[in-house]
């Protein structure tokens, strides 16, 4: 199923300022938060798309690319993407959570937070990748998917990403009593203030490991390899980024994963030249096919086409064949292929070809006769200069 415009799913304009997509943003996730909608799924799907929306639209460079690209240009590599879509609820309450005020999951106009309770355990988020990945025009014509081999940090394979040997060596915090936070009240002029802090025993996480494993020192990852799958559309240009959820590196003892990053690398074609969604070929012909008319034979992407050049092609005229170019992502169509005539004037000519040339320009026929459209063009040139 297709994704809603991202405007749309949060009621603003494409000229929405920050503050206005952040209020939208809020009074959806009102609307739709967990607790004030409890076992209702359409709610809960409608609450993770608000977020996934105002990931992208608070962004300015990921708004930018979503203006210019729509979703493909923010994700959708492998299905993934950024936002809600691939997020669980604790990663969007680990991201946003601090927009509504007050301590983590609370905040949300009295709503108690997700999973209830006024505070919440911190949240592990592992690193975000980068990697680049560098295509052909002819594997941009109709996308490719391309396999990824990456270095990266996986849950340990021993304790199962728990960071505990025996999976189960755990104690809640006696500090903040699994609360993840610790709260003071302190007196001001103003009378008592309360204030709420990551809780410094166990960094937020709610619970202490008794028996930490051996192999990864209680972290729960561990330096491996993975080969990553990803879906390219068709239509990608250079510098374009799209995101694998949840493949970038994995977080410390059971959090959420960073996303993979690919940075889209247009490799050079031999004859031609992408321009947008069209493509651009310089065509070279000898005096004579120019003067008489040859057929010729033009390069695309899905093999070399045979075109007739009609007798008197003038220098600079373009041909266009339709639908050869490339498609944009998202989109319906194929741009075109746009060959530049040029006609090839030869250096060194021999004693006899300069005799039959020097004979041709005595003929009236040889003498420029160009049209009027030409010299109001050349006309128009000279008065920029």
């Amino acid at each position: 199923m297709s994704k809603r415009d991202y405007y749309e799913v949060l009621g603003v304009s494409k000229n929405a300022t920050a503050e206005e997509i952040k209020k939208a943003y809020r009074k959806k996730a009102i609307q739709f938060h967990p607790d004030k909608n409890p076992g209702d799924k359409a709610a809960e799907e409608k609450f993770k798309e608000a977020a996934e929306a105002y990931e992208v639209l608070s962004d300015q460079q990921k708004k930018s690319r979503y203006d210019q690209y729509g979703h493909a240009g923010v994700g959708g590599a492998s299905g993934g993407g950024y936002g809600g879509g691939g997020m669980s609820m604790d990663d969007i309450f680990s991201h946003f959570g601090d927009i509504f005020g007050g301590g983590g999951f609370g905040g949300f106009s009295g709503f108690g937070g997700f999973n209830g309770g006024g505070g919440r355990q911190r949240v592990n988020k592992g690193s975000n990748l980068r990697v680049k990945v560098t295509l052909t025009l002819d594997e941009i014509l109709n996308g490719v998917e391309k396999k990824i081999k990456v270095k990266k940090y996986v849950p340990c394979k021993h304790c199962k990403g728990s960071g505990a040997d025996g999976g189960a060596s755990h104690s809640t915090c006696t500090t903040c009593n699994g609360s993840g936070q610790v709260t003071r009240i302190s007196n001001t002029i103003l009378g008592q203030m309360q204030t709420a802090s990551t809780c410094p025993t166990c960094g937020g996480e709610g619970k202490i490991i008794t028996n930490k494993c051996k192999y990864c020192a209680g972290e729960g990852i561990e330096k491996d390899e993975e080969v990553i799958p990803i879906n390219i559309p068709a239509g990608v240009e250079e510098g374009m980024q799209l995101s694998v959820s949840g493949k970038g590196n994995a977080a410390r003892r059971g959090g959420i994963n960073g996303d993979l990053l690919v940075l889209i690398h247009e490799e050079e074609h031999p004859e031609l030249v992408r321009d947008g969604r069209d493509l651009l070929y310089n065509l070279f012909v000898s005096i004579p096919d120019a003067t008489l008319g040859a057929p010729v034979e033009i390069p695309t992407l899905e093999g070399r086409v045979k075109v007739k050049i009609e007798a008197g092609t003038q220098p600079g005229k373009v041909l266009r064949l339709r639908g050869k170019g490339l498609p944009e992502v998202n989109a319906y169509g194929r741009g075109d292929l746009l060959v530049k005539i040029n006609v090839w004037i030869p250096k060194d000519l021999s004693r006899d070809e300069k005799k039959a040339l020097e004979k041709m320009a005595e003929s009236d026929s040889f003498t420029p006769k160009p049209s009027s459209h030409e010299k109001n063009f050349f006309s128009r040139m000279k008065d920029m200069f």
